[in-house]
């Protein structure tokens, strides 16, 4: 089964549907501006005869929640809000806790539905919330940051952080709909819009070698928004819906979706989950080390290695540990977060890698002292 799309010309933009297969579980990520204020329809027609709850984060809610809930009105009922502060630490116990007993307190019942309006933090903590509560409520994701568009907000992965590492807690939940209003990502940040951009180029580096040589003309046209961005949205959707399909529960070609991950992740618990490197931005070094340790085991080109890598740079991202701002990991301390990873099998830790651009592959079993002194010469980079 292979993700499908549609398109629907309204004016001088295009609104893109990609339907994701997973039989009884099967919804639409609907891709175009202006959603926002069509919401009710979709929502009724995705989960008909139900009321919501929202739960964003306070810097989306002064932004978009006024417009989402406008939105709704009347055909969606909103039996109420919950926000939480914006970052990587909201994803935690005390913040699911707490959410669910709002959820409860505002009368969601099974049949009912919690809607996600935020960045991947949101839809992750939202989703988690709705997996348990009452043994599970249906969910809506409405992805306000390109990651979330793209990524997060697709294939049921919900979770939260653990002290030992990045979504370490969680449980596959599938949402009812995604709805992907372009227009919102035009508040925000430069450097946020950025980060995401890492998850759009993941999807070309990984499977889809036409999809980067596309970027690579016209990365210009997709930072400047309008009919490039969703067509890099719609085409991004539809890849991760492909292999969603394949393997909803990640038992194989799921991983291949972790290109960066493994490298990225432990940067990111090294960082403390905190602006000073975001999650783009940790995978954009990690899909970096992944392309440069392919390299050095003769699996990846070298002048493809180069093509990935400065592709990243020219976009303004950072590939190389040395890019952290503070302090920066050494060897020891990134094989021992990476011995946390979700990937780990009998304590060896599985990698993404790849044979060059478009390329990736699942190599279940990396030796341990090939990657000590990769790492080592890696961090020990100025």
């Amino acid at each position: 089964m292979t993700a499908e799309s549609t398109v629907d010309l309204s004016g001088d933009s295009a609104r893109r549907t990609v339907r994701v297969g997973l039989g009884a579980r099967s919804y639409d990520i609907v891709i175009g501006p202006g959603l926002l204020g069509e919401m009710g329809p979709l929502a009724a027609q995705a989960a008909p005869g139900a009321k919501c709850a929202i739960v964003t984060d306070k810097t989306v809610a002064g932004l978009h929640l006024d417009a989402l809930s406008a939105g709704l009105a009347p055909e969606f009922p909103v039996a109420g809000s919950i926000t939480v502060a914006p970052g990587e630490a909201s994803k935690c116990f005390t913040e699911l806790e707490r959410i669910c007993g709002e959820l409860l307190d505002l009368g969601i019942e099974r049949g009912d539905v919690v809607v996600a309006l935020g960045g991947g933090v949101v839809g992750d903590l939202a989703g988690f919330a709705a997996a348990i509560l009452r043994r599970g409520v249906r969910f809506i994701q409405v992805p306000t940051t390109l990651l979330a568009q793209v990524d997060s907000s697709v294939g049921g992965k919900t979770g939260i952080n653990a002290p030992q590492g990045k979504n370490l807690l969680g449980a596959f939940h599938q949402p009812s709909l995604v709805l992907a209003d372009t227009l919102v990502l035009k508040t925000l940040p430069e450097r946020q819009f950025r980060a995401g951009y890492a998850e759009v180029v993941k999807y070309a580096l990984l499977g889809d070698a036409e999809f980067f040589s596309w970027l690579d003309s016209n990365k210009r046209e997709v930072f400047a928004g309008g009919g490039a961005l969703i067509e890099a949205v719609e085409t991004s959707c539809r890849a991760k819906a492909a292999i969603v399909e394949a393997d909803e529960r990640e038992q194989g070609k799921r991983a291949l979706l972790n290109l960066g991950h493994t490298f990225g992740h432990a940067l990111e618990a090294f960082a403390g989950y905190s602006d000073r490197l975001l999650h783009g931005e940790a995978i954009a070094i990690g899909m970096a080390l992944a392309f440069t340790f392919s390299g050095e085991l003769d699996l990846c080109p070298s002048q493809e290695r180069d093509r990935a890598i400065a592709h990243l740079t020219d976009v303004g991202l950072p590939v190389r540990i040395a890019d952290i701002p503070g302090e920066k990991p050494g060897k020891d301390a990134l094989m021992a977060l990476i011995a946390q990873d979700k990937k780990v099998k009998a304590g060896t830790p599985a990698f993404i890698l790849t044979h060059g651009i478009g390329k990736a592959f699942i190599e279940p079993a990396v030796a341990t002292e090939k990657l000590e002194n990769f790492l080592s010469r890696m961090c020990d980079i100025k």
